[in-house]
Formats: C-alpha cells, structure tokens, sequence
C-alpha cells in the first residue's frame, strides 16, 4: 500500500517519469518486494546480481555493522526475474563486485533474460567497503564483461572521489545516477540540501562528456522498454 501510495504521487507529479523499484531483501523470502512489483508494475526494477559479503570496518577496528551476506544465489536471481516478466517490467541488474558483472553475461547465454525484457542493463555499484571500489582505472575495464549490447550505469557511494568517476562513467558513455542514498556531497565539498543539487551536478557531468540529457522516452528506446 504504501509503494502504492508513493508511486502514484510521483506518477500523478511528473507524468511521463520511468520508475525503477528498489528490490533488495536479504533471505529467500521475496513475497515483500514481489508484491510491491506485481501492485505497482514499475517499467523498471533492480535485481541484485549476486550474493556478497556486506562489509565495513571503523577506524579502531571494530565492525560498523555485524558482518552480513547480501545472499542472492542463482535460484532467487530467476525469482525475481519470473515476477518481473509476468509484470512487464525491465531488470536493471546490480552488481556489487567484478564477478557478479561477468555472472550477468551467463544469465543472459541461460536465457534467463526475456528478450521481451529488453536491452541487458547493468548497474556497477562502486564504493561499498567489501565490494569494488570507485576508481576510474576499474571502472574503465568493466564493460569488457558485459554481455553484447548492454547499458550500462554507476551507482557511486562515497564523498568527493565519487566525483571523478561520475565524470568518466559520463566519457564512457554510461548512464548517471546519484542521490542522498550514495552520498551527502557535492563536487567541492559542501553537503547536498537534497537530491535536486545532485542531479544538478551530474547533468554537468553528462555535458562536460559532450552529452545532453535524454528524455524519458528517448531513455525508453534505449533501454528496449514499451512506450506508455
């Protein structure tokens, strides 16, 4: 009810938007995020790609969290992908770390990607202290592993070194994506009042790279999605 609720005043504020749900759950119980996306059928949703061991240490060395597994082994990856093409909705699949990108390629050559579910997307989380960093020089050798004809984006989590590689994701010609979920901070330093300057700064990004910035449904054709 409540993802209900909340898509339905983004839809009813910004027609046109493209959804992407959120669908991370830890454990083979996937009734709560299956449910979200059967009610609310967004074009687009993530599938956590692979499983890793959710990590990160203080300065004294102490673990700021107990150590967890973000478990998604094969079997719950093809559950959530089952919901998704019964819903029409597009997998942007989530990668942690270096092998869970080239697993994405196998789902694909499995056939556990409808071709009705449009283009292979990616998106390379860098920045989780147990998974791959964010640095420019790794990020340069990634696509090398996506299966052919994909997109791709980053989702960057840290302070002012996300910045550099925001700019080369845009000199690579992935797609942008930031938020106050990856990181408080602006380019020079200074906290970010909301998501509106992030976004701002990431357009800058975009056209630094010579790029301009798509529309929704020029987005949609890209992406392989049915137009509205």
């Amino acid at each position: 009810d409540v993802a209900e609720a909340v898509v339905g005043a983004i839809r009813e504020a910004c027609p046109g938007v493209i959804i992407n749900l959120t669908t991370g759950v830890v454990g083979k119980d996937i009734s709560g995020p299956a449910a979200c996306i059967r009610r609310v059928k967004p074009e687009i949703a993530a599938c956590n790609a692979g499983s890793l061991n959710y990590l990160k240490i203080k300065d004294n060395g102490e673990w700021a969290w107990p150590p967890m597994v973000f478990d998604n082994p094969v079997a719950k990856v093809q559950k959530f992908l089952d919901v998704m093409a019964e819903c029409g909705t597009h997998p942007e699949f989530e990668c942690f770390d270096v092998g869970i990108v080239r697993s994405v390629a196998m789902y694909v050559k499995a056939g556990m990607l409808k071709p009705e579910m449009g283009t292979p997307e990616y998106n390379l989380v860098m920045g989780v202290a147990s998974g791959m960093p964010c640095d420019a020089e790794l990020l340069q050798l990634l696509p090398q592993w996506m299966a052919p004809g994909s997109v791709w984006q980053t989702t960057l989590i840290g302070r002012a070194e996300i910045w550099p590689v925001h700019q080369k994701t845009a000199e690579l010609g992935g797609m942008l994506r930031t938020g106050l979920e990856d990181t408080f901070y602006l380019p020079d330093g200074s906290r970010a009042s909301g998501n509106g300057v992030l976004i701002d700064s990431l357009a800058a990004c975009a056209r630094h790279a010579g790029r301009t910035i798509a529309s929704p449904d020029e987005a949609r054709t890209l992406l392989g999605l049915a137009k509205p």
